[in-house]
């Protein structure tokens, strides 16, 4: 298993880098499909192919993605997602900062939950996925420090079982996994 490195995103220029729509989906497209040529995600995404290598070049210049070397050959190159734990600011002094921080959140969320809603639509379609997928809501009581505490466990925990994609192995595929913990707010 690959150990995902922390990283909190508090530059404005990365953030701002990241929130890009589609350096989003290019992004999240080879974190979870593996390695691809800018040629073929032109294609999936119905992306002009050089503002697809550009929008890679500009991920690889802060770090979210970089050549895949094994793969690549003359110039066909790979590029593949840089495993990494991204952290973003809770509070920001800077106001641009904390706009393009809560511009990348909001895109993880809706994400998240497009996913969730189409696999619940779709769920009968998964097969063994589907009788293993877990759903879980539950709670505690914590104090702010036990919350802090409890949530870096989660990602330590989630870590572990982090792998790349991997075409040979078949059986396996990309698991979404949504996770919140916050304070209940009451009376809502």
């Amino acid at each position: 298993m690959t150990e995902n490195r922390q990283r909190l995103l508090t530059d404005v220029d990365t953030l701002k880098a990241l929130a890009h729509p589609l350096r989003q989906q290019l992004f999240h497209r080879l974190l979870r499909g593996g390695p691809a040529t800018s040629a073929d995600l032109a294609g999936e995404y119905s992306a002009d192919r050089g503002a697809t290598s550009y929008h890679l070049r500009q991920l690889e210049r802060f770090g979210f993605v970089e050549e895949d070397t094994a793969l690549s050959a003359g110039r066909r190159r790979y590029w593949r997602a840089v495993p990494q734990d991204m952290r973003l600011p809770k509070e920001a002094d800077d106001p641009e900062v904390a706009a393009a921080a809560a511009e990348v959140w909001r895109q993880w969320m809706e994400r998240g939950d497009r996913e969730l809603r189409t696999y619940l639509a779709e769920r009968d379609g998964y097969g063994a996925f589907a009788t293993a997928a877990q759903h879980s809501f539950g709670g505690t009581t914590l104090t702010a420090e036990e919350l802090a505490r409890f949530g870096e466990e989660y990602i330590a925990f989630l870590s572990r079982w982090y792998r790349e994609p991997d075409p040979a192995n078949g059986d396996a595929r990309h698991v979404t996994v949504l996770f919140h913990a916050f304070p209940t707010p009451y009376g809502k």
